[in-house]
C-alpha cells in the first residue's frame, strides 16, 4: 500500500463529492429500513444507511435523515413512533425500491408491492418478511448541520425465530442482512471470523 495520502479538506471539496467520499470510506453501513404513519395516517417507508445503536440501558437506536428531516425523520417526530425493519438479502430490491422520491401522500408498501404487518407496540407498519423489526418511540431528535438524527427508545423486538441460533441470538449467516457501500454498491452477507476479546 502507498504511504503518500490525497488530504481532502471539506472547505474545499464540493459538499456533495465530500459525502460520495465519507459513503465510499465509512463502509459497510447496516441499513436502517424506517416505515413511520405521518399524522394523517399515511404509511411510509425507506432506507437508511446512517443507522446505529445510541444506548443500551436504555436501549435506543438512530437513524441520520440527510438532507432535513424527510418523511421518516418528520413522522417520527411528529407522531412519537416508528420501526426499524433490517433489510435482507432477499428483500434488498424492495428496499432499493422505496428508497425513491415519493410524494409524501404516497404510501411505500403500496407503491412497490411490500408486504406489511401491525407492529406490536406502535401505531405503524413493519415490513412483513423483514426477519427483525425494532419499535421504537421517539427519544429525541437532533439537528446537526443539513441533517436530522432521530432517537427511539426500544419498546418493542420483534425476531423471526427461524433466523436464531442454539442459543437464541440471531445468527449472521441466517439474518442475511444486507448493507450499503458507496456509490450505488451494496453489500451482501459475507465470510466472519470468531475472535476472542482480549483479557
Amino acid at each position: 500500500m502507498s504511504t503518500d495520502r490525497i488530504v481532502h479538506d471539506p472547505a474545499g471539496v464540493d459538499p456533495g463529492r465530500f459525502y460520495q467520499l465519507l459513503t465510499s470510506s465509512i463502509v459497510p453501513r447496516p441499513i436502517a429500513w424506517v416505515s413511520s404513519r405521518s399524522a394523517d395516517g399515511v404509511d411510509n417507508l425507506s432506507p437508511y444507511s446512517f443507522f446505529s445503536v445510541s444506548s443500551t440501558a436504555p436501549p435506543v437506536v438512530q437513524f441520520t435523515s440527510v438532507g432535513g428531516a424527510k418523511d421518516s425523520a418528520r413522522n417520527a417526530i411528529e407522531t412519537g413512533q416508528f420501526v426499524i425493519n433490517i433489510a435482507t438479502q432477499d428483500l434488498m430490491e424492495k428496499a432499493n425500491a422505496s428508497s425513491a422520491g415519493f410524494d409524501s401522500h404516497i404510501d411505500e408498501f403500496v407503491e412497490a408491492d411490500i408486504a406489511s404487518a401491525p407492529a406490536t407496540a406502535v401505531d405503524c407498519l413493519r415490513v412483513r418478511d423483514s426477519p427483525v423489526a425494532i419499535e421504537c418511540r421517539l427519544e429525541r431528535s437532533i439537528e446537526v448541520g443539513n441533517s436530522v438524527v432521530v432517537m427511539g427508545r426500544v419498546v418493542a423486538l420483534t425476531i423471526d425465530p427461524a433466523i436464531l441460533a442454539d442459543d437464541g441470538m440471531p445468527d449472521y449467516a441466517k439474518l442475511a442482512a444486507v448493507s450499503r457501500l458507496g456509490r450505488m454498491e451494496w453489500g451482501l452477507p459475507s465470510p466472519t471470523v470468531d475472535l476472542d476479546r482480549p483479557r
